[in-house]
């Protein structure tokens, strides 16, 4: 990912759901620009946190063996404008995942207010020829700043650990602990 649309997850339950968050700041350059003078947050941009969210979600569940795009948004509604100063909830479940994708059921809410609902479509892309899309080391400190280490929990109820392919890559022990997460 080069751009992050989640800020951190406050819950992480491998192969089930996650929540996150998204704090809406004036800072954020895409602002300016949608709308001058009233500056919100764009749905599409809504949409790639919710699917960041659940991306995640799905991409773990095989220890990110597989390659997780967006496919297809089934479903998309908006309720209320998302505007700087607003703090997005993100909510997403897993509905299922197959051999070739996943489909999750995903919300926005603006502290107790309904923001958003959605519909995601992934597919795991297994062609040899695409490479690796992130070095595992950079998607390993992307998990870490997310603070998904932190809040996981694997789907047995014990603590989310980093698969040990993406510590060998990020030349880590397998015994990688929290504590050392920077």
């Amino acid at each position: 990912m080069r751009w992050y649309w989640i800020d951190r997850f406050l819950e992480f339950e491998s192969g089930r759901r996650a929540k996150a968050v998204k704090n809406i700041s004036l800072a954020e350059d895409h602002l300016h620009d949608h709308f001058p003078g009233c500056p919100l947050m764009p749905n599409s941009l809504v949409i790639e946190g919710l699917a960041q969210t659940g991306g995640l979600l799905v991409c773990e569940y095989n220890a990110f063996e597989e390659k997780v795009v967006l496919a297809k948004i089934s479903k998309a509604r908006f309720y209320c404008p998302a505007l700087p100063g607003d703090t997005l909830t993100y909510t997403t479940t897993v509905d299922y995942i197959k051999d070739d994708g996943a489909r999750i059921s995903a919300t926005s809410h603006k502290g107790d207010t309904l923001h958003a609902e959605a519909e995601l479509m992934f597919a795991h892309l297994s062609d040899p020829k695409l490479g690796a899309l992130f070095d595992p080391e950079t998607f390993l400190r992307m998990m870490c700043l997310l603070r998904a280490y932190e809040v996981g929990r694997a789907a047995d109820g014990s603590p989310l650990v980093p698969p040990p392919r993406l510590l060998q890559a990020a030349g880590l022990d397998d015994d990688y602990g929290q504590e050392t997460v920077e």
